[in-house]
């Protein structure tokens, strides 16, 4: 037991009146009475400062003495950003002339947030869509040429194609993948005649980089009116072959 004070708690480090005592009885180790009773002096002041540190432990241990807690620091979204932020698309977008009833978006960095009447739908896939003319006939399939009219827009609602502006309506043949994936899934449940708007999410967009029309991933909005909708038959004349649409 005296070795284990010792090696633990040695006389020099015990206090100012036992490193005096030591000094006059020359330390600790000395084989006489007087350094017996330092020595019993420094061992029994090592057990009580011993116990004293495994009482604080215990009181800490056990919640007597509770420790304080810490706060990370959260990231919440700001009503009053986003309030500035939609007033802000607002204003952009009368001042490019959006058509009525035009959407809004509330971009903060990748994160966006669209907010549109009650008049559009939600599909599962993303595609926010609104009929202003349902249009009569069949729904286009697969193989067939759909004839149709477009107007695309930005989220700031400037318009950055329109076929009407070209005087020729578009003509493409649905599922050959020739056409961006929400476009194609906005107006193959259209009927000859109608008219939709279609909003594409980046997810069914068009693919963005140096070598595109499209610089970053944003939210695409289309005016579509479908033309008609024809059957087409695939025509072999000796060597030649092509894909007739009536």
């Amino acid at each position: 037991m005296l070795s284990f004070f010792r090696l633990n708690f040695p006389c020099p480090v015990q206090g100012t009146i036992f490193c005096q005592r030591k000094q006059l009885t020359h330390g600790c180790t000395n084989q006489n009475s007087k350094d017996y009773l330092v020595q019993d002096s420094c061992m029994l002041h090592s057990e009580k400062s011993l116990r004293r540190t495994l009482f604080l432990s215990v009181l800490v241990s056990t919640s007597v003495f509770p420790t304080l807690p810490s706060y990370g620091k959260t990231k919440s979204t700001n009503p009053y950003d986003e309030k500035r932020l939609l007033q802000q698309n607002r204003r952009i977008q009368k001042e490019n002339n959006a058509p009525e009833d035009f959407p809004n978006f509330i971009r903060e960095g990748f994160q966006v947030k669209v907010v549109s009447s009650d008049n559009y739908v939600k599909s599962d896939s993303g595609l926010i869509y609104r009929d202003f003319v349902v249009g009569q006939g069949d729904c286009p399939k697969d193989g067939q040429q759909v004839t149709f009219h477009y107007v695309g827009y930005n989220e700031s609602g400037r318009r950055i194609d329109s076929s009407y502006l070209q005087g020729t309506p578009a003509k493409i043949r649905m599922g050959t993948k020739a056409l961006v994936p929400g476009f194609e899934e906005g107006i193959k449940d259209m009927r000859p005649g109608g008219k939709r708007r279609i909003i594409i999410p980046p997810e069914l967009g068009p693919p963005v980089g140096p070598s595109t029309f499209f610089s970053a991933k944003q939210f695409e909005v289309f005016d579509v009116e479908l033309l008609s909708v024809q059957n087409c038959e695939r025509r072999t004349v000796a060597f030649y072959s092509d894909v007739v649409c009536n």
